[in-house]
């Protein structure tokens, strides 16, 4: 939740949450309306996705829409984003967490499998980036937020092809943060560990073990809350972080440290 002295720094602000139908997407779509902002919530499922929208406006009273598509191809990103500058007229904030790697070890994986892991989480991202930047130039403003893992740093086991698509999530800021700076845009990553969660939960009632050890490399001794990660987002994307660009950012507990 956000404290009282984050609530409206995002007042008149439009935002796109991808993959924002549960989970950290979820939190991170009623963290930045709490905070003021106008937000596009996404999608695969419909039943789930509009009724996630309908949620937000509802506890946080701000305008909300949906969009329902996968957005690891360009024609349903395009469509998304028209649909925002129809409605709304701009985008100021970019969030791209839409993924959910297939978690398997490496001589487990398939070619469907690894071309999955790599449409959901770098594709997505990629396209989305493609299609909002002209937008932001023009505006000359934007805020793009990554949500990438800290498993890219900490090596966790069954990650190496997830962690092949999220490098690239965490890779693109440092080149998008220079290239857009003159623009007034900045582009960061916030990287979690395990998070507590629906996903979670499928993981540990196939492999508690493995979820164990998941937690296990945390000090703080359990996974990020789906809360914590969206407040650092409502930072990053809030006039109290303009001089921060190209960076990773780690809310992970002390799973790794610097």
């Amino acid at each position: 939740m956000l404290s009282s002295s984050q609530a409206r720094l995002l007042e008149g602000r439009v935002a796109i949450v991808t993959g924002s139908s549960q989970g950290i997407g979820k939190a991170i779509a009623i963290g930045l309306a709490q905070a003021g902002a106008t937000v596009l919530v996404t999608g695969t499922n419909p039943g789930r996705t509009k009724s996630v929208a309908e949620e937000v406006a509802q506890l946080t009273g701000q305008e909300t829409d949906y969009f329902i598509g996968d957005l690891s191809k360009d024609e349903n990103v395009t469509a998304m984003v028209e649909k925002v500058i129809h409605k709304w007229d701009k985008i100021d904030i970019l969030v791209n967490n839409a993924g959910g790697g297939v978690i398997l070890p490496f001589l487990e994986q398939t070619p469907e499998t690894l071309k999955t892991t790599i449409d959901r989480n770098l594709w997505t991202m990629l396209w989305s980036c493609y299609r909002v930047l002209p937008y932001m130039v023009k505006q000359n403003y934007g805020r793009i937020i990554n949500i990438g893992a800290d498993s890219v740093r900490n090596g966790l086991w069954d990650h190496a092809a997830y962690n092949a698509a999220k490098g690239g999530v965490h890779a693109i800021v440092s080149g998008l943060g220079r290239e857009f700076a003159k623009n007034n845009i900045t582009a960061n990553v916030i990287a979690p560990p395990a998070v507590e969660g629906e996903l979670l939960d499928e993981i540990r009632k196939r492999d508690s073990e493995l979820v164990d050890r998941y937690i296990n490399i945390i000090p703080k001794g359990r996974g990020a809350y789906p809360e914590e990660v969206a407040d650092a987002v409502v930072f990053l994307a809030s006039d109290h972080a303009t001089f921060i660009t190209g960076q990773v950012i780690s809310v992970n507990g002390g799973s790794t440290m610097q």
